[in-house]
């Protein structure tokens, strides 16, 4: 290799290097700024728990306190109320019951196993989920292991109980994180994952690739987990800004979100069916319309549009108009001639296209009217007769 080769890879590489650190600060930078509400809350829950226990109350050295206000805030994220008030309750439980068993019988391994015992069952008995029997157990275990009793008995309970408090008041009061901001972090990877999904497929329909289809369909299963947190997150953020007052401005952008989540779930699942028969139509070297996978492109650009429309606040009106378009391009392939597979991609986009219409406030009835309008059937009470085999295309829903 020459001089002049051997800088130039030299330059590449640096470059890339280069590129890779700029990109590696800018996550770290992002996940810095994602901690950041949650490390004020912890901080100030800390120092106001501690101040409550040793200056107010009395305490001499009410540690529980702190530290059960920092679980309570630090495992509350993206939680609903119940489970918050749990990982409370839980803390409490176990440091009672620790300190009961250890004043009574004494410390030793028999005495740990025993409090982790009587520490879940307590739990259960009380009602509690996992979040409650697993606080309740670790926080039996630290008593029986890592402390030693000091003062009157169950001291540390009301300790625990004191931290808890602050932590609620500081995440529903003081310091509530901004629930849009949480949602939000939580749908983009969601929705960026469908998006892309939607444009591999449609990539791999125009060059008949099964493979890159096989492998957007992997991508799009995996999805699942983004849009159960996105599910989660939005349930969890509706419940918190009813509980803070300060962040009740956010309640409109939200709503977005809130109502949205449950049917882009819907969508998440008739893509992959989507998918799945596009993969059989191209195994089967069936004929695939071009107005095919620009229905699929288009589908997956609605899907970004939503993302960003959603972000701004604004009315998913850019994502509407794309959506229906996928709608309308998909029905062009009836005049194309298009075989069974083909068949049920057209009612899958079609499908689809109404559950993002629904996403974006459209109601249940107007949908799929909407849908049937964009692909020319409208007032018609029966799909036209498609050339080609295979049973007629189901009706969007």
């Amino acid at each position: 290799m020459t001089d002049a080769g051997s800088q130039r890879g030299l330059a590449a590489v640096l470059a890339e290097l280069r590129g890779r650190s700029r990109s590696g600060a800018r996550a770290g930078w992002a996940r810095v700024r994602g901690g950041f509400g949650l490390a004020m809350q912890a901080g100030a829950g800390a120092g106001i728990a501690w101040y409550l226990a040793h200056d107010v109350i009395g305490r001499q050295s009410p540690f529980f306190a702190p530290i059960s206000a920092v679980i309570t805030l630090a495992s509350s994220v993206g939680q609903r109320a119940r489970r918050t008030a749990e990982l409370v309750l839980g803390v409490a439980i176990g440091i009672g019951v620790g300190d009961a068993i250890i004043e009574l019988i004494g410390s030793g391994p028999w005495q740990i196993g025993l409090v982790v015992v009587l520490a879940i069952l307590v739990a259960a008995a009380v009602g509690g989920g996992t979040p409650l029997v697993v606080q309740s157990a670790s926080s039996a275990v630290l008593v029986a292991t890592l402390t030693s009793a000091t003062g009157l008995p169950y001291t540390r309970f009301f300790d625990a109980l004191v931290g808890g408090a602050v932590g609620l008041v500081v995440m529903t009061l003081l310091l509530p994180l901004n629930p849009l901001t949480v949602v939000r972090r939580s749908a983009d990877p969601a929705l960026e994952a469908m998006a892309e999904g939607l444009h591999a497929v449609a990539q791999g329909m125009e060059q008949a690739d099964a493979d890159e289809v096989r492998a957007a369909l992997a991508r799009l299963r995996a999805a699942e987990g983004n849009f159960a947190a996105f599910v989660q997150a939005a349930a969890a953020a509706s419940e918190n800004v009813a509980f803070a007052p300060a962040r009740w401005r956010s309640r409109g952008a939200l709503s977005q979100y809130v109502e949205g989540a449950p049917h882009l779930t819907y969508a998440l699942r008739n893509v992959r069916v989507l998918t799945r028969r596009v993969i059989t139509a191209i195994d089967d070297e069936e004929r695939i319309p071009r107005c095919l996978p620009t229905s699929v492109a288009l589908l997956g650009d609605a899907v970004d549009l939503l993302r960003h429309e959603w972000a701004r606040g604004a009315e998913p009106e850019a994502t509407r108009e794309r959506a229906l378009r996928a709608a309308a391009e998909s029905g062009k392939a009836y005049d194309d001639g298009v075989g069974f597979s083909g068949g049920v991609v057209v009612a899958q986009v079609r499908t689809t296209v109404t559950d993002l219409l629904r996403a974006t406030g459209i109601e249940y009835a107007e949908a799929p009217r909407l849908v049937r309008r964009a692909v020319g059937w409208h007032g018609r009470g029966r799909m036209p007769r498609r050339r080609g085999p295979g049973p007629p295309a189901r009706e969007a829903s």
